[in-house]
């Protein structure tokens, strides 16, 4: 995408959020909008990856200028709340505990997927949008002129999918069970 398109979409993309509901906006509804607006295909992978980075900053801007607004109604100084130390401290101790969880940076793929976990150095789950559907995938990648693309070899389950196979893991695991035990 040249400059003069990416800065098209980027203001698209920040008109569209401002105007909208942030409990109820998701990154798919804002692309396809832009999309439509400006008549360019945003669900190619590097679209999708610049809309992603977007949407992400004005979140963090959000978050900011609501941290900022928070101080100014609290006086700065005289704060009845807690002193920014054990803020600081009970922020750390949040930090911790999503790491602990898995949590951390998130970590996207050459096409903008959400990578879950790396089950070894060629597969991978992800978390991807297809049609307005949420995919989990697992999947082989194999490189091609240096980007990570996925193979045909791997499965794409819709979140209904993926919520029974979920519910099938136990006696899944107790017949492997049972056939390492009946060697």
């Amino acid at each position: 995408m040249d400059e003069a398109t990416k800065k098209k979409v980027e203001v698209t993309v920040l008109e569209i959020l401002r105007g909208s509901d942030m409990e109820s906006v998701t990154e798919y509804k804002v692309r396809k909008a832009a999309a439509d607006r400006l008549g360019i295909d945003l669900s190619l992978p590097d679209r999708k990856l610049f809309v992603r980075g977007v949407v992400e900053e004005y979140l963090r801007s959000l978050s900011s200028q609501e941290e900022a607004e928070a101080e100014e109604e609290q006086g700065g100084a005289g704060r009845e709340s807690k002193d920014k130390e054990q803020e600081e401290e009970e922020e750390e101790e949040d930090e911790e505990e999503e790491e602990g969880k898995g949590g951390g940076k998130r970590e996207y793929d050459d096409q903008g997927d959400l990578i879950l976990c790396r089950l070894s150095n060629k597969r991978r789950v992800t978390l991807s949008e297809f049609k307005g559907r949420s995919l989990v995938s697992i999947r082989e990648f194999y490189v091609k002129d240096g980007k990570e693309m996925p193979s045909s070899k791997g499965i794409s389950m819709t979140m209904e999918q993926w919520e029974a196979f979920c519910n099938a893991v136990p006696a899944i695991e107790d017949a492997i069970k049972k056939l390492e035990d009946s060697d």
